[in-house]
């Protein structure tokens, strides 16, 4: 006895399952695609738009009981914030925290600040500015 074949011909009845699967996820990958490019351009904006001062710390002296810390900031013109330095000893404890205000109509300003620190500091780091 010959056994019938259960496949179907050809064409004869339009695309498989496969072919529909494929183009589904083709679909589902682009708009996913499409929807993490837009998500990667708004943080992008909001970090490179927003951020409307920033700062460099260009040299610092640390003595027994301060840090004279030489600060460069940019700023857009008539913004205001502030930025905020940081001391630590030798054995990396922090000894010294302080926030320092910017504003004006000055875009560029070379300032040197004073961090008073609880010990003798070796470090000077900006730990970040914020506008208001």
């Amino acid at each position: 006895m010959s056994t019938a074949s259960t496949r179907v011909p050809e064409g004869r009845y339009g695309r498989s399952s496969d072919a529909r699967a494929d183009r589904t996820l083709k679909v589902v990958g682009g708009v996913l695609g499409t929807l993490l490019l837009a998500l990667i351009g708004y943080f992008a904006y909001y970090y490179v738009g927003q951020n409307k001062i920033s700062a460099e710390v260009i040299e610092f002296d640390a003595q027994t009981d301060a840090v004279k810390v030489h600060l460069e900031v940019r700023k857009d013109a008539g913004a205001s914030g502030y930025c905020t330095l940081r001391s630590q000893a030798e054995n990396g404890a922090e000894v010294g925290r302080a926030d320092f205000r910017f504003d004006g109509d000055a875009t560029r300003i070379d300032k040197v600040v004073t961090l008073r620190t609880t010990s003798q500091g070796t470090t000077a780091e900006l730990l970040g500015c914020h506008s208001d």
